[in-house]
């Protein structure tokens, strides 16, 4: 195992203590920096190498969530001169970024794993959508992973205008890091760069349009991904990057590109709601009855804090309606999980039943 190789990529002590040496027998370690359907590509540091799943990693595999992710790391075995992989297995996972899949299907789609920042981006044009922001947010919280916001196409609006915007994000949560930008301004984009520590992991976050694709292209200092342009009528873009891929820039920091996310469906986001949503919560408890409905009660502490401006209505019903969803996506995932392990074992059952009148 060349250590120096994987060090590029951020493979550290507290992995190093993870390897499992009866593994290393057969195996190499590798990182996974592409994701496309059911293909991959993996590095080892010095060359990516294109892989596939074994039969019983699928076998055994009983949902996405089983499945590698881009920033995976996962043990291979090497073929044709290196130039083949097969995964066998994943490392735990420091953190994984995850969401409902788009449409109405329930069930997770993976995004990236062992994240340690997501960079959130949002433009100061007709994008900027604080609701859209919350969601992220959630979802960024949920996996255990720290949150930047970045403000893009600030060539676009006054100082005032951006310091507004800044101002109405911090009004959500006081400490979070805000970098306003134009990719346009090579110091602007020093200022990101900035941001980005050697070793570790980032993941750009954001909808079609708001310039990820731009940023990219500066911070690796090449035009590798085309870009597209924005559609007047309603300022979205299309998609640009169509596979999540994992970037090493020069000075060692890695980068998830991600397609833009239009649907941000949430299925159990406890822990990124009640800490996106502290206050709300918080308040909750202060409600005279358990029951409370927070829509006509006495002493209810949800109507008292819209009433004297510590909440906005619009934050409420946002949290409201993340709630529902996410219960009910739960729920439904949860049944059709129940289902299919039922379909499982009856297939199993069957065959088992084949077999013994052999």
């Amino acid at each position: 195992m060349n250590m120096q190789s994987l060090e590029k990529l951020g493979f550290n002590k507290l992995l190093q203590d993870q390897v499992d040496s009866s593994q290393m027998v057969d195996f190499k370690i590798a990182r996974v920096i592409a994701v496309n359907k059911n293909s991959f590509i993996v590095s080892d540091g010095e060359k990516d190498i294109f892989a596939e799943l074994t039969g019983k990693f699928l076998f055994n595999s009983d949902s996405p969530l089983d499945y590698p992710a881009v920033g995976d790391w996962v043990y291979v075995q090497l073929f044709d001169d290196d130039s083949f992989a097969v995964i066998h297995e994943l490392f735990p996972r420091k953190s994984l970024l995850k969401r409902k899949t788009p449409g109405k299907k329930i069930e997770y789609q993976l995004i990236a794993a062992n994240v340690d920042t997501a960079l959130i981006m949002q433009s100061v044009d007709n994008n900027f959508n604080l609701r859209r922001l919350e969601r992220y947010l959630v979802m960024v919280y949920e996996s255990n992973i720290k949150p930047i916001v970045l403000l893009s196409k600030c060539d676009l609006v006054s100082s005032d205008e951006i310091k507004a915007r800044e101002a109405e994000i911090h009004k959500l949560i006081q400490d979070i890091p805000v970098v306003a930008f134009s990719n346009y301004n090579p110091a602007e984009i020093e200022n990101v760069k900035i941001l980005l520590n050697a070793g570790e992991t980032f993941c750009l976050l954001g909808s079609s349009g708001v310039g990820k694709t731009t940023l990219l292209n500066n911070l690796i200092h090449e035009e590798l991904y085309k870009t597209q342009a924005i559609r007047e009528k309603d300022g979205r873009g299309r998609h640009t990057t169509t596979r999540r891929e994992l970037i090493v820039l020069e000075n060692g920091a890695m980068v998830v590109d991600n397609p833009g996310m239009r649907e941000l469906g949430v299925i159990s986001n406890e822990t990124g709601l009640s800490s996106i949503f502290d206050e709300i919560v918080e308040l909750i408890s202060h409600c005279r009855f358990t029951d409370c409905s927070h829509t006509h009660e006495e002493d209810c502490a949800i109507l008292k804090g819209i009433e004297s401006g510590l909440i906005t209505k619009e934050r409420y019903n946002n949290y409201l309606k993340m709630l529902k969803e996410a219960a009910y996506h739960e729920m439904s995932y949860i049944e059709r999980r129940k289902k299919d392990r039922s379909f499982g074992k009856f297939i199993h059952s069957v065959l088992k039943h084949k077999k013994d009148k052999q």
